[in-house]
């Protein structure tokens, strides 16, 4: 998944010469991540660059969002962060941040193109249902789940990763749209209805029909294509969900032809899932009624994280030490509303990362806040 080589926290400037001159592997716009062996932790590591985080004042506040949810998550389905830190030595010269995480195999995107039996394909989603419930319960709200954000191991243990736009929402709170990849997007979020935490359920509904079909389900071109993909294979939505939308809005799609729909029967018929399983009883019809749960225009009648861990297709994995796991304590309540110059999201971000090294200095848990006093 990533270029090999080796470093340790203390040689610092080693890396960045090693970075320079290694093959690298581009994940995203701004993002890219090579793998290294870490001396100190005596283990395989992947290091992840944040490109540009002073680029502008979106990618800075970026930037700080993701190093403080990643602080502060601790949970076997989301990834790891070992170590943060950056070459310069002074918050004048402050320019990289890279990121140390767990090294996983693979993302979901080459797991989709296997041929899965149900065993795995449901323990895939149990571990990122957990993933996406232990978000939730500290209200976090992903928002980009998508098969290059989900990595796993050749044991078939999977995470999630990047948290550049995932927020944070008080109880209740209907968030606005934002712009991810096209394709797992809820309709509430193409159609700009502000949205709640099943707008991850969504995705994840996406995900498993990709792993099922072996193709994207709703490859759309634009806003407008993603909702014609949308309406054209699970039918337009009643007039009560059309009386939610905004009187622009509203008018354009109930003046788009009217699509009865797929049963999903039709969309996802026998012949694409695996065989039946006789050891944990995991059927076809089970994984597509998963999938007529989660894929529901509609978020108010779409299932619930909770409701999906207690599934027949998926509770046959339910660990409470996994699904209840207490929920990590985000300690900067305003991480969302803040909004700073790129040259004060510079300082805020230098004290994140100083403080991971103070906290390396006292021995503190990953995941936890440094003792008081400090």
């Amino acid at each position: 998944m990533f270029s090999g080589t080796s470093c340790t926290h203390i040689g610092v400037s080693v890396l960045c010469l090693i970075w320079a001159h290694s093959s690298m592997v581009q994940l995203d716009p701004v993002d890219m991540c090579l793998s290294a062996y870490d001396q100190i932790l005596d283990r395989n590591v992947a290091i992840k660059k944040l490109s540009r985080p002073f680029q502008n004042q979106t990618h800075a506040k970026r930037a700080y969002r993701e190093l403080v949810l990643m602080k502060c998550v601790n949970h076997k389905n989301i990834i790891g962060l070992l170590n943060v830190f950056t070459p310069q030595k002074s918050l004048e010269e402050f320019q990289d941040v890279y990121l140390v995480m767990e090294l996983m195999d693979a993302n979901l995107c080459q797991v989709i193109q296997m041929e899965l039996d149900h065993e795995r394909l449901s323990y895939l989603l149990y571990q990122t249902l957990c993933g996406i419930k232990h978000l939730h319960a500290a209200g976090i709200i992903h928002r980009d789940l998508k098969p290059s954000n989900i990595v796993v191991k050749s044991d078939c243990t999977l995470k999630i990763l990047d948290f550049g736009l995932a927020r944070t929402a008080a109880t209740g709170l209907l968030m606005t749209p934002y712009v991810v990849t096209r394709y797992y997007r809820a309709p509430e979020v193409i159609l700009g209805m502000g949205y709640q935490a099943n707008v991850d359920i969504w995705s994840v509904g996406c995900i498993l029909a990709e792993m099922v079909r072996h193709k994207i389900l709703f490859p759309g071109r634009d806003y407008i294509d993603q909702w014609n993909k949308v309406i054209e294979q699970l039918g337009t939505p009643s007039q009560d969900f059309l009386m939610k939308l905004n009187q622009s809005v509203r008018t354009y799609v109930e003046n788009r032809p009217r699509y009865a729909g797929y049963s999903f029967e039709k969309l996802f018929p026998d012949v694409l899932f695996p065989a039946d399983s006789d050891h944990n009883k995991l059927k076809a019809s089970q994984a597509r009624d998963l999938l007529s749960k989660m894929l529901v225009i509609d978020a108010s009648k779409r299932i619930s994280v909770d409701e999906a861990l207690q599934h027949p297709y998926i509770n046959v994995w339910y660990d409470p030490a996994e699904v209840e796991a207490p929920p990590p304590k985000i300690l900067e309540k305003q991480l969302d509303e803040r909004e700073h110059t790129v040259e004060e999201w510079k300082v805020l971000i230098y004290k994140e990362v100083s403080e991971w090294e103070e906290w390396t200095r006292n021995g503190v848990i990953r995941g936890q806040p440094p003792p008081l006093g400090e």
